[in-house]
């Protein structure tokens, strides 16, 4: 058969910049787009290496094809991490767009040189263009049974080793389950927090919550005034009092990815106004449940939940059991 001519010529290697620029499109157009995971398999995958291989050896006589196909595979993934432990130490840091950008110039600066050096190759190597030409290359009708049945394995090899990876990454693990519970002062920052106060004066802040859990919660908030020291002598938490403060609230959230290229975005956000009826040191808790919230035992008639099993939450809070927040709050007369 021929050697193809003019453009024909260089046809994997114009493919390979064309579908790198293909893929930048994709990604910020169509992220979604399943053709986007299958060109990104490659162009982690394949186009490196073979970039990089075909622009040192340019002629057919220095490699076999199976060679240069499995040289390509195994290259990528030894050049792939080599720019993003170089990435690491720059100001871009290992992030999409710039992991993105130095692939491409990659892709295109080796496959300008692999055209250059075709170009100048006595004999250069083109791939096949047919069937006919592949057992061509291969030597297929020439070579012994065990040639052929060590060929058939390593493109089995091959085939599968890409069929894992492209199946690992079109369907990810998905990532931890947790939830973000967070208060913020009554300006929206995490600072000028209300921790000293008069008796009956009013005071403001900001809960906050962000499903991160894979699928719709429902979150139930409790708030509770409480007053507890430490005993020493039995290394103990001793609840003293403990009473239930008004603005409880339940909200069902939708689950959102997290975002770690963006900035970050609040999900729910609900500002919080009480007061304090008395004197002394307070602690003012927050407890988070997920799709239901503990049964409480009735209500004592002096409102102080400190000598039922209700001071059991505030102790799991304190041993992290309970998702939870507190502010401490001195409140004067």
């Amino acid at each position: 058969m021929d050697e193809p001519r003019g453009l024909w010529r260089y046809w994997d290697l114009l493919a390979i910049i064309g579908l790198s620029i293909l893929l930048d499109i994709l990604i910020y157009a169509f992220p979604d787009s399943i053709v986007r995971k299958i060109l990104g398999l490659a162009f982690v995958l394949f186009f490196p290496g073979y970039v990089f291989i075909t622009a040192l050896f340019p002629e057919k006589k220095e490699l076999d094809d199976l060679e240069r196909l499995a040289l390509s595979f195994g290259l990528s993934i030894a050049i792939v991490p080599m720019i993003g432990l170089a990435l690491n130490y720059t100001s871009w840091g290992i992030r999409l767009t710039p992991i993105l950008v130095s692939l491409t110039l990659f892709n295109l600066i080796f496959s300008t040189i692999a055209i250059y050096r075709r170009k100048t190759a006595i004999k250069p190597w083109i791939p096949w263009t047919t069937l006919e030409d592949m057992k061509r290359e291969l030597g297929w009708e020439s070579a012994s049974g065990l040639d052929k049945a060590l060929t058939v394995v390593l493109i089995i090899a091959i085939v599968t080793s890409v069929g894992v990876l492209a199946y690992v990454v079109t369907h990810p693990k998905p990532g931890e389950a947790f939830t973000e519970f967070y208060i913020l002062g009554p300006n929206g920052k995490a600072s000028d927090y209300p921790t000293e106060l008069l008796v009956e004066e009013n005071a403001t802040v900001i809960i906050g919550i962000v499903n991160h859990e894979h699928r719709n919660v429902t979150y139930y908030v409790q708030i509770w005034l409480v007053n507890l020291t430490w005993d020493k002598g039995t290394n103990t938490t001793v609840i003293h009092e403990m009473y239930p403060m008004p603005g409880w609230f339940n909200v069902t959230l939708h689950p959102i990815p997290v975002n770690i290229e963006g900035n970050w975005t609040p999900e729910f956000e609900k500002r919080y106004t009480f007061r304090i009826d008395r004197p002394g040191k307070w602690q003012l808790w927050f407890l988070l449940f997920k799709d239901h919230q503990p049964e409480l035992p009735p209500a004592p008639s002096d409102g102080n939940y400190a000598k039922t099993d209700a001071k059991n939450l505030i102790l799991k809070a304190i041993n992290g059991t309970i998702q939870s927040l507190k502010l401490n709050i001195y409140v004067h007369e």
